[in-house]
C-alpha cells in the first residue's frame, strides 16, 4: 500500500528554496562588493537588465575573465563569461570557487580557510532567516536596529561567519536571530581580580558572597573556555552564581550587550573569529584604554555645541581574572539615557541600509533635508576630535548611532568603542588621518549615501557632503575635496593573505567629495 501523500511537501520545498536563494543573495553582495573594489578592474561600458537595474561589467585581475553584476550597492546575480561569449550565471558556490581561483592567481599564495569562511557566512544567513521565521523583533525601536544586520560588513567576504562552530552553538547568542539570553555570574575571589576604571555597575547586576567579586561572562565565552577555566573551578578562584534576572540584548557587535534594565552595555572577550579577528579584549588594549578613553571624552565634551550635540559612550572600566586577563574581561560602557537628547530614538548607522520596521532613512519623504541633518551630526564631532584633540575615532557603521526626533530627522550623534580610537600621540597624523577617512567616508557615509540614493533614485548627496567638509578649514579637510581617490580596506586581500585585521591595508577608490 503506497504511503499517504505528503500534502505539505510542496509548499515545503518552495519555501526551503525561497530561504536557500535569499541566504544566496545576502552572501554573494558583499562578497561581490570584495572582489569588484579590490581585485577588478570596471569595463567602461554600462547597460540595465530588463527591470531597469544597472550592469556593470569588470575585468578579474587574476585571470583576465570578465564578470558581469546586476546592481550597485548590493550586486547580485553574477555572471562569468565563457569562451563562446556567451554569460554563465554562477551560484553562491560557483562565485566562492571564481573568487578564491582569482585570489590565487592575484596573489601567488594559497588559502584553504577562507574559502570555507565564505560558505560558513552564507550558511549562518540561511539559519539566521530561518530562525527569523520563528522568532519577533524586538519592539524596541533601538535593538530593533541593532538585530537587524542581515547583510552585516558590506565589504568583507564572509560577514557572518561564527568561527565554523555547529549552529546550536552560536545562534542562541546571534543578534540577527533577536536573540536576547541571561549573562552568567561568577564569582571571582577577591585576591584574583584585576580592575581598573568605574566597575561599580558590575556589582549592582547580582551577589556575590564574602571574599568574592562579582564578575559576569558571556555564556558562550563560557563554553568556548570551559576547559580552560575547569582549575580556577576546581580550586575556588571560580564559582558559579548562576544567571542575571533579567536579559541582555547583542548589538550588531555579538559580543557587546545591552542591558535595559540598568541601561548599561557590557563588551566581553569572545575567542570567535568575526570578520577579521578572533574576537577577544586584548590585554594591550585594556592596559591603555583608560588613557584613550579619556582622551575622547574629553575631544567630545570640548567640541559639543547645541547645533552638534555628539556625545560619546565611555568605556568606564574594566574586570577580570588575573589568571585569565583577556579571557574573563569585561568592558563597561555607558548606556544611552544619560546622553541622548529628550524626546529622541537611537538607531545604529549601520541598520540604516537594511530592512527593518520604524528605519528613519528609509521611510523619509525629504532626501535632502534629512541627509544635511544626518551630516551635520555625524561629521563635525569626528573632524573637531580630530584637529582640535588629536583624536581619531573610528566613526564607521557599527560604532555610530544616529537619534532622530519625532519626525525621523537626525538630532544627535553617539559614537562609541575606544578599543578603536587612535591618538596622534602615537600614530602618525597621516596614518590617522587614512583611517578616519575610511571609516567616516568610505565604510560610512558612502553607504548610507548610497542606501538614501536607492530609496530616492536621481537624488544627489554629494553636493551636500562637500559643503559639510568645506567648513572645516584645516589642511586635511580642504585637501580631502579635491584629492581623485579616498583609502578604501581591502578585507578580502587582508584575509586571504591572513595578515592581522589590524594591520588595514587600503586600495584607492574614486572620491566622491572630489571637486570638479
Amino acid at each position: 500500500m503506497p504511503p499517504p501523500a505528503d500534502d505539505d511537501a510542496a509548499p515545503r520545498a518552495h519555501e526551503t528554496a525561497r530561504l536557500a536563494a535569499r541566504a544566496d543573495a545576502y552572501a554573494t553582495a558583499p562578497l561581490l562588493n570584495c572582489l569588484l573594489r579590490e581585485i577588478a578592474q570596471q569595463v567602461p561600458h554600462a547597460e540595465q537588465d530588463r527591470d531597469g537595474r544597472t550592469l556593470g561589467t569588470y575585468r578579474l585581475l587574476g585571470t583576465g575573465r570578465l564578470l558581469r553584476v546586476h546592481g550597485t550597492r548590493r550586486p547580485t546575480a553574477p555572471e562569468v563569461r565563457a569562451e563562446d561569449g556567451t554569460w554563465r550565471r554562477l551560484g553562491h558556490p560557483e562565485l566562492v570557487g571564481l573568487v578564491a581561483e582569482e585570489l590565487r592567481r592575484y596573489t601567488g599564495v594559497p588559502n584553504q580557510e577562507l574559502p570555507t569562511e565564505m560558505t560558513d557566512s552564507r550558511d549562518a544567513v540561511a539559519a539566521l532567516l530561518a530562525a527569523r521565521a520563528g522568532a519577533g523583533p524586538p519592539a524596541d525601536p533601538y535593538l530593533r536596529s541593532e538585530q537587524s544586520l542581515l547583510t552585516g560588513h558590506t565589504h568583507h567576504p564572509a560577514p557572518k561567519a561564527r568561527g565554523a562552530g555547529p549552529v546550536a552553538s552560536w545562534l542562541p547568542y546571534a543578534p540577527e536571530a533577536y536573540a536576547r539570553f541571561p549573562l552568567t555570574l561568577l564569582g571571582l575571589r577577591e585576591d584574583a581580580v584585576v580592575e581598573e576604571g568605574d566597575t561599580a555597575a558590575l556589582d549592582r547586576l547580582g551577589t556575590a558572597p564574602p571574599g568574592y567579586r562579582l564578575l559576569p561572562a558571556h555564556p558562550w565565552q563560557m563554553e568556548l573556555t570551559a576547559r580552560s577555566l575547569a582549575p580556577a573551578f576546581a580550586d575556588g578562584r571560580l564559582i558559579g552564581l548562576g544567571a542575571t534576572a533579567f536579559p541582555a540584548w547583542p548589538t550588531a557587535a555579538i559580543r557587546t550587550v545591552y542591558t535595559p534594565a540598568h541601561d548599561l552595555f557590557l563588551k566581553f572577550s569572545l575567542d570567535v573569529r568575526i570578520t577579521n579577528d578572533i574576537r577577544r579584549l586584548w590585554r594591550h588594549d585594556l592596559l591603555r584604554l583608560s588613557r584613550t578613553d579619556r582622551a575622547t571624552s574629553e575631544a567630545f565634551a570640548a567640541s559639543a555645541t547645541p547645533d552638534a550635540p555628539a556625545a560619546w559612550l565611555s568605556d568606564r572600566g574594566y574586570r577580570t581574572a588575573d589568571f585569565a586577563f583577556e579571557e574573563l574581561a569585561v568592558l563597561v560602557r555607558d548606556g544611552l539615557h544619560r546622553h541622548l537628547l529628550p524626546g529622541t530614538t537611537p538607531h545604529l548607522a549601520a541598520a540604516l541600509g537594511e530592512d527593518y520596521e520604524g528605519n528613519p532613512l528609509a521611510t523619509t519623504t525629504a532626501p535632502a533635508a534629512w541627509w544635511e541633518a544626518y551630516l551635520a551630526q555625524v561629521v563635525p564631532p569626528v573632524l573637531n576630535a580630530f584637529a582640535r584633540h588629536g583624536v581619531v575615532v573610528e566613526a564607521h557603521l557599527q560604532n555610530t548611532l544616529i537619534a532622530v526626533d519625532a519626525h525621523g530627522t537626525p538630532v544627535q550623534a553617539l559614537y562609541r568603542d575606544a578599543e578603536g580610537v587612535k591618538l596622534l600621540s602615537e600614530v602618525t597624523r597621516e596614518a590617522g588621518w587614512e583611517r578616519l577617512v575610511y571609516c567616516l567616508v568610505v565604510n560610512h557615509l558612502t553607504e548610507i549615501a548610497a542606501a538614501l540614493t536607492e530609496h530616492h533614485p536621481g537624488f544627489a548627496p554629494w553636493p551636500a557632503a562637500r559643503r559639510e567638509f568645506s567648513r572645516h578649514p584645516f589642511p586635511e579637510a580642504r585637501a580631502l575635496l579635491t584629492a581623485p581617490t579616498l583609502p578604501a580596506k581591502t578585507n578580502l586581500l587582508l584575509r586571504w593573505t591572513d595578515a592581522d585585521g589590524a594591520a588595514a591595508r587600503y586600495r584607492p577608490v574614486p572620491n566622491p567629495l572630489a571637486e570638479t
